[in-house]
């Protein structure tokens, strides 16, 4: 049985690279490429892929976001998470959206076809590297189940993110096919769930929750 793979990067280099391991097993088809998480969402709809491998940090949508939505549209499509951090707020994050695996892409050729065979088979897969980052993380104390982030809609964490990178109401509302009024009620209503009251102040808050790296 051929395992339909979709392959998710910003870095177009990265993608060729990705799809020169996988398509070295007879048993993979790499069925369509993104170069964003919200192309992402777009193509697993129209593509149906049983894997997606999404990498966690693009601008626009994340990949964390990406993985909720369509870990929540198609819950049958199985995510593998592939990132060059392996700061625990990115790991904890994806897996908590509903990724199966975390793979560093510094690992990606040893590791990548072993984590996709585990998500197949409805298991998981952690690089050496951040499995550490996930016991920590259970260690820790968690916030409580009712913290303001949690409370967030799935577009209003998209506006946040889109205000983070830079981007004014108004083309947030182009990008999102939103009037300009309805993107600075999102903005009002996260502000007001969050307890911040400027759009720098959402920023270091989208970048401390690893919403946005801000990276180039």
């Amino acid at each position: 049985m051929t395992t339909r793979v979709l392959l998710v990067d910003d870095h177009l280099l990265m993608r060729e690279g990705l799809r020169a391991i996988l398509e070295r097993e007879p048993s993979l088809a790499v069925v369509g490429e993104a170069a964003s998480g919200r192309d992402a969402v777009v193509l697993t709809r129209a593509l149906r892929p049983d894997v997606v491998i999404m990498d966690v940090a693009m601008k626009d949508l994340n990949g964390i976001e990406a993985t909720r939505q369509i870990r929540a549209e198609r819950p049958e499509a199985k995510v593998v998470a592939l990132s060059s951090h392996s700061d625990r707020r990115y790991v904890a994050a994806i897996l908590a959206a509903g990724a199966s695996g975390y793979v560093l892409k510094a690992n990606a050729y040893d590791e990548l076809r072993r984590a996709v065979d585990a998500a197949t088979q409805g298991k998981s897969h952690l690089s050496a590297e951040v499995a550490g980052a996930v016991i920590e993380t259970a260690l820790a104390v968690r916030p409580p189940a009712g913290s303001a982030y949690g409370t967030l809609s799935a577009r209003e964490r998209e506006v946040l993110q889109l205000l983070a990178e830079g981007h004014t109401s108004s083309e947030i509302g182009g990008h999102l096919h939103l009037s300009t009024s309805t993107v600075e009620t999102h903005r009002r209503n996260l502000m007001g769930k969050l307890g911040i009251h400027s759009v720098a102040e959402l920023t270091k808050y989208a970048v401390r929750e690893g919403l946005t790296s801000l990276e180039p």
